[in-house]
């Protein structure tokens, strides 16, 4: 047995952990809680709050048992994946939670379901960063609304390689809903943002610096859509490695690509 299952808990770690799990709206159900108990071999408290329920199992299993192996086998069970198949927002949701609370500890509950050992989280905005990852990021970026809007349940699950593929798509959907064409890809951008009299312009295209720009942004987008999305469109997930660092760039710049589309004029003629 290794010494991080011989470590215990403190009071205010076993605290959180159980606040975590026996949340109001994200965490276990009452049922489903008595249902881990004994498989974990643990006592139902049986009375009072949800979390308090949780913390009192906890705390008797660890103080008769001198150990936390129950408390982990407990996360575990309560965190395998194939509990939320119907429900995966919950599921990472309530990882996120678990997770804010386990990062004190040295631990994290991965996208499988494992609890694994980290660098332990010193203080609560720290804590709560790495738990929410790149939602988190993306929001203290001030991505634009309309990106989060299509790949919502993707930055939840940290799903790098589809919150790629949706936020480029917000992309076209709105060159689509501006246009009224239904096109997609290169020859959408062509329709929509080349030529002499573009249907959209993000500048009034009086001075060739203008036109310059309205080009440049045009490429800007045929770029985006051929690195990314027809990539990511057609490759197998195993084969296209998407990182952190990379989706948070690119979706920056499907954020700036939005805002100009927001500034942008439609012309007038027919």
């Amino acid at each position: 047995m290794g010494d991080a299952q011989r470590k215990q808990f403190g009071q205010s770690e076993l605290e959180a952990i159980a606040q975590a799990l026996g949340d109001t709206e994200a965490g276990l159900t009452n049922t489903e809680i008595e249902m881990l108990f004994a498989p974990c071999r643990m006592k139902d408290p049986g009375q009072g709050t949800k979390w308090k329920r949780v913390f009192n199992a906890f705390a008797t299993s660890q103080n008769e048992s001198g150990g936390r192996e129950a408390i982990l086998a407990f996360v575990r069970k309560a965190m395998k994946p194939v509990r939320y198949v119907k429900a995966p927002e919950r599921y990472e949701t309530l990882r996120a939670n678990v997770n804010r609370a386990l990062l004190f500890s040295g631990l994290v509950v991965d996208q499988s379901g494992e609890l694994i050992p980290v660098e332990a989280a010193g203080t609560i905005s720290d804590a709560t960063r790495r738990a929410n990852g790149l939602r988190a990021d993306m929001q203290a970026r001030g991505v634009h609304a309309d990106v989060l809007a299509f790949c919502r349940e993707e930055l939840v699950a940290d799903n790098y390689f589809h919150a790629v593929l949706e936020a480029t798509k917000s992309v076209a959907d709105k060159l689509r809903r501006m246009s009224g064409l239904s096109l997609d890809g290169a020859e959408l951008i062509d329709r929509t943002l080349s030529g002499e009299a573009p249907l959209i312009s993000i500048n009034g295209l009086r001075t060739e610096s203008e036109k310059s720009e309205q080009k440049g942004f045009a490429n800007l987008l045929k770029g985006t859509f051929g690195m990314f999305r027809n990539t990511t469109a057609h490759e197998a997930r195993l084969r296209w490695k998407m990182s952190k660092a990379d989706a948070e760039d690119l979706l920056s710049v499907v954020s700036l690509i939005h805002r100009r589309l927001d500034g942008a004029s439609m012309s007038t003629s027919p």
